[in-house]
């Protein structure tokens, strides 16, 4: 499990372990592990030209000291000083940087940016609000002109820690090495897409809760329901799929589609495409409805191509199983109705349909997906799945989990009724609602990847992959 921890518990970490180490150890330990990142990158140290974009305070620190390693090794390292007081530059660092060789710009650094190999970017650190004052955006002009490889010291200067939002100018780093712990930042768009490679640097720190988590291949495999000799069909769970209409019999058969990839014993589809479900999969059990006796199922999914059938989503809320409601059904669904469920609800809305339940623009929920995650997970009493780039996962609670998988193609029409079907396979397994959400959004990213391999596809070809990506999982 890769885990991301708020600024004020890392700095509270970062407290406790000081209070017992000599004086600057741990920017020692962070510096070290920085020129480490910087050497690989360069290939060759000896005679590589490396600029230092330094602020103020501790960020500006650990530029200093791991430019002064990189000057020891050959390097001609120059650093720019960006703090609006000079007397609020590190002043250990900075005298280990001149002590080494290093030397500091004073004519703007444009120059010396465009010639760079390498620039460190130290400008704002993990506390930092806002975007680049003009003084570094500029200066982020010169870097992109040379085309060197940009390293963020613990985060690209710009983008938030807590939240990964960019308010104004960010850099944009080609890796970011972080220090001690995983920052949320790092880890959900749009910050996630300014950190490049993220590389972790250990220190010592030890910080408490967790404010975010990304399942890794192990925690998918361990929470993959498998089936026993003494499985039959309603043991491994059966989903029911009220989908699709007459103006949208695809969104029911790739929902079905998603289900039935994704381990259900049996798929039971109710609504008025049950001919185009049961011409692609004959193994499907179809009905007319209503849904209350279509038959046994252990959970619900509703709404892709629903339409404005509200009834046949009223009939599945009020069932006392799992509900998983998607597209149509989250503009249909009474948030009174869902609060009160008794059994676990999963919502999974893309920005624009988040937005429009929470009343507010579909920019403002892409700017700070993390707050309107948890928002609609409080003001519904549920679990959302709130999908894009980085999809993310959070409970009543506000727990979250951000999904590491996925790729650009698979921002195609239908995917995510694929990963309706997907996710309810797995309530109907017997995940509960978080798990079936985070683990259905790392299988569908990763299926994604093995059916693109770099090219287009199609939501039928997401689906086709999920075996594919669980095989992947647990071998």
């Amino acid at each position: 499990m890769r885990t991301a921890y708020s600024v004020e518990t890392v700095r509270a970490a970062e407290r406790e372990l000081m209070a017992g180490v000599p004086e600057g150890a741990l920017m020692q330990r962070a510096a070290a592990g920085l020129a480490v990142v910087c050497a690989e990158i360069l290939g060759k140290v000896y005679g590589s030209r490396v600029v230092l974009l330094v602020g103020s305070g501790d960020n500006g620190g650990d530029a200093l000291y791991t430019g002064a390693r990189l000057a020891r090794r050959g390097a001609g390292v120059s650093a720019v000083l960006l703090s609006p007081s000079p007397e609020r530059v590190h002043g250990g660092g900075l005298a280990a940087f001149r002590a080494a060789g290093g030397r500091v710009v004073a004519d703007g650094g444009e120059e010396a940016l465009r010639r760079a190999d390498l620039v460190v970017d130290g400008i704002v650190g993990i506390g930092g609000k806002g975007g680049l004052r003009s003084e570094a955006a500029q200066l982020m002009g010169a870097v992109r002109e040379s085309g060197a490889p940009v390293v963020a010291v613990d985060l690209p200067s710009g983008v938030d820690a807590d939240s990964g939002e960019v308010a104004g100018e960010a850099v944009r780093a080609d890796v970011t090495v972080t220090f001690g712990a995983y920052k949320p930042g790092l880890l959900i768009d749009p910050g996630r897409e300014y950190a490049g490679v993220v590389r972790l640097v250990e220190i010592g720190i030890e910080p408490g809760a967790a404010e975010a988590e990304a399942l890794q291949y192990a925690d998918v495999a361990s929470l993959l329901p498998m089936p026993t000799g003494e499985s039959d069909k309603y043991r491994r769970g059966v989903v029911g799929v009220v989908a699709g209409s007459a103006r949208y019999p695809g969104a029911a058969v790739l929902c079905v589609a998603g289900a039935l990839r994704a381990g259900a014993g049996a798929v039971r589809y109710v609504g008025p495409a049950a001919d185009a479900v049961i011409a692609r999969f004959p193994e499907a059990l179809v009905s007319s409805g209503p849904a209350h006796k279509a038959g046994r199922v252990q959970a619900w999914v509703a709404g892709p191509g629903l339409g404005d059938d509200a009834e046949r989503l009223g009939d599945v809320l009020a069932a006392d199983v799992p509900v998983l409601i998607d597209a149509d059904g989250l503009r249909l669904a009474d948030a009174g109705a869902v609060r009160g469920r008794t059994a676990p609800t999963l919502l999974t809305p893309h920005a624009g349909e988040a937005a429009a339940l929470l009343g507010t623009t579909r920019e403002e929920v892409e700017r700070g997906r993390l707050a309107a995650v948890r928002e609609l997970a409080a003001a519904y009493g549920a679990t959302v799945l709130l999908k894009g780039a980085t999809t993310l996962v959070a409970d009543e609670s506000g727990a979250v989990r951000v999904n590491p998988t996925g790729t650009p193609w698979l921002a195609t029409a239908g995917s995510g009724d694929v990963l309706s079907g997907l996710a309810g396979s797995l309530l109907a397994a017997g995940l509960g609602a978080r798990d079936a959400g985070s683990v259905g959004a790392y299988l569908h990213g990763l299926a994604a990847r093995h059916a693109a391999d770099g090219a287009p596809v199609g939501a039928q070809d997401v689906a086709e992959a999920i075996p594919a990506a669980w095989r992947d999982v647990r071998g």
